[in-house]
């Protein structure tokens, strides 16, 4: 068992760097870290965890096969990322999550169902794109239910702004899938307002349009708790254009 204080966050192998990044993904919120999630970081992040570099990864090693991959970005405690583990066992799953907690549930769950194709990083989600992803390297790329920061003067703290929007098309394999979940209805807007506009990316249901929740993103506890709240829910899915 480890040694680290209850309550604290877990050592190395992965690291935050808090405090000296100029732009980042996520605003630190840890919470309780529990002794489950600690021996969880300790035995099993070997098994599953990828400890970013900054250098091109090569995913093909890390999973040792080549196939499709998809990339959750801010899994939370990991429901819809444990789902697709459960139920797309022919495409290799990446998760990326500041939220150590999160991140130890999910590892946990994960060594529970045996699931051999996940691999996650505990780091921010611009730098793993920018760093260690590889151009049109993905199949698919889904955000669900990202922090929407509700309050008007925080709104250019969304994930979701041009620049990253252009990342994200430039990660993407032609043809490949973004998918995005939201219970906000003014995010979801600020949604329409980037990616329609962003080269490269074609709304499936028309401009400003949404579908009904797909059936490869369960219905999450996020989702639950804004409906009891009264809020809609909008999924939204682009296609990367194959000639972009």
């Amino acid at each position: 068992m480890s040694d680290t204080p209850k309550g604290k966050l877990p050592p190395k192998p992965f690291t935050l760097e808090e405090g000296r990044r100029q732009v980042r993904s996520f605003v630190l919120r840890q919470g309780r870290f529990t002794e489950a999630q600690q021996r969880a970081f300790d035995t099993l992040w070997p098994r599953y965890g990828l400890d970013y570099t900054g250098t091109p990864r090569d995913f093909d090693a890390a999973f040792g096969r080549n196939a499709p991959r998809v990339l959750e970005i801010g899994f939370g405690n990991g429901e819809a990322l444990r789902f697709a583990a459960q139920h797309d066992h022919a495409r290799d799953l990446i998760g990326i999550e500041v939220h150590a907690p999160g991140v130890g549930r999910l590892l946990n769950a994960l060594a529970q169902d045996e699931a051999q194709h996940v691999r996650l990083y505990h780091h921010d989600a611009v730098e793993v794109l920018r760093n260690e992803i590889a151009d049109g390297a993905l199949d698919e790329i889904r955000i669900y239910f990202p922090d929407p920061w509700h309050k008007k003067r925080h709104n250019k703290r969304r994930l979701v702004q041009p620049e990253f929007a252009n990342l994200l098309v430039a990660k993407l394999a032609p043809g490949g899938r973004l998918h995005l979940a939201t219970d906000w209805q003014d995010y979801a807007e600020q949604m329409w307002d980037v990616l329609d506009a962003t080269p490269g990316l074609v709304n499936r249901a028309g401009p400003r349009g949404s579908v009904e929740r797909p059936q490869w993103r369960p219905q999450t506890h996020f989702e639950t708790r804004g409906q009891k709240l009264g809020h809609g829910v909008w999924d939204l899915l682009y296609d990367r254009s194959r000639d972009s």
